[in-house]
């Protein structure tokens, strides 16, 4: 059973950091490419950042570009996304999702495995 289990979240004020992981188990994970998403109330679920399952390739939305970073330890079947520079804006629950395709891209259609998700709230 694939379970994916995100951490992190939380209350922030606009300007401060938070980092989420997303611990998996139940997969090859190294063979996955990883994504987090994110729903803010009333609007779609929409694309953060992905990393495909090498590390090699990394995607990020251009809103988030610059402040946010991900990265994933293969040992650890975990993969974090560090979140600096946090706007009101940015509140919402972030998903993590896996990738069977192991590219990590922006399209959710090729997410196959997501978390129950995290809430990240940022004050301004």
């Amino acid at each position: 059973q694939v379970q994916l289990v995100e951490s992190g979240g939380g209350l922030v004020q606009a300007g401060g950091s938070l980092r989420l992981s997303c611990a998996a188990s139940g997969l090859t994970f190294s063979q996955y490419g990883m994504g987090w998403f994110r729903q803010a109330p009333g609007k779609e679920r929409e694309f953060v950042v992905g990393i495909s399952w090498t590390g090699g390739n990394i995607y990020y939305a251009d809103s988030v570009k610059g402040r946010f970073t991900i990265s994933r330890d293969n040992a650890k079947n975990t993969v974090y996304v560090q979140m600096n520079s946090l706007k009101p804006e940015d509140t919402g629950v972030y998903y993590c999702a896996a990738d069977h395709l192991g590219y990590g891209t922006t399209s959710s259609g090729t997410y196959n495995f997501w978390g129950q998700g995290t809430q990240v709230t940022v004050s301004s």
